[in-house]
């Protein structure tokens, strides 16, 4: 039996094994399995690699994207650059970072891409934030982060410092945070919304509500909004062209 996974803490929320249950069994797929890892700290990454030695490919989900990548032994130049990882091929057991958020991020947010949405503020600073940055730049999207604190030195601001002037210049805004994400329905990331126009465009990573606080504040503003399924569909699939070399 083939092995795969995701690795996360918590991992309640996956849609992952129900998406490969159902894929496999559309696609008549017999001998392969996936299954979820919950680690609660990343240093137990080591021993789970040794105790499943039938494990071919690995997701990764929040908070290792990041603190996953010590223990690869290649990765990809999207990888390097984003210093983000949510892929993990493995075989003969060496263990290949690949970031497939990229792809599902620019396939899901273009779907929607107007000609005012030439800024963004990107909220959050993990490692899904750095794959929204990656596809940001190579769209020409000029950006700021948004964070509870601003950075010295970076392209970042507070949400304090979000005023109606920032918010009119950027109309594309982009959650790369876990605020509003099952079970912990109630909360959204502190924006002044009363602020949002029509030419607004909202997206929203997490799919679970299908239709987060963020985004109902946002709908109720009229914005344009999107959530992270369409997202999540893309980068799964291309994840298991990785692992089976397709």
């Amino acid at each position: 039996m083939r092995k795969f996974g995701l690795i996360g803490y918590p991992l309640s929320h996956s849609f992952s094994p129900a998406y490969f249950a159902e894929k496999f069994e559309r696609e008549h797929i017999f001998d392969c399995f996936y299954d979820l890892y919950p680690i609660e700290n990343i240093s137990d990454f080591a021993n789970l690699i040794i105790s499943n030695p039938g494990l071919e490919g690995i997701n990764v989900t929040i908070p290792y994207k990041k603190s996953v990548i010590s223990f690869l032994n290649e990765k990809t130049e999207a990888v390097e650059k984003i210093g983000a990882c949510n892929c993990i091929k493995i075989k003969n057991g060496s263990l290949t970072g690949y970031n497939t958020d990229v792809i599902g991020f620019e396939k899901s947010l273009s779907s929607k891409l107007t000609g005012s949405h030439t800024k963004a503020l990107i909220l959050g600073t993990g490692g899904s934030a750095a794959a929204v940055e990656y596809v940001l730049i190579k769209l020409g999207i000029h950006y700021s982060f948004v964070s509870r604190n601003s950075e010295t030195g970076k392209r970042s601001l507070s949400y304090n410092e979000l005023t109606k002037e920032i918010l009119g210049q950027h109309k594309l805004i982009i959650n790369t945070t876990p605020l509003g994400m099952f079970p912990n329905v109630d909360k959204c990331p502190g924006i002044p919304y009363e602020f949002l126009t029509t030419d607004h465009y909202l997206f929203d990573l997490v799919y679970n509500p299908v239709e987060t606080l963020f985004l109902k504040k946002a709908a109720e503003m009229g914005a344009i909004t999107k959530n992270g399924s369409d997202m999540l569909v893309i980068q799964a699939e291309e994840s298991w062209k990785i692992w089976n070399e397709i």
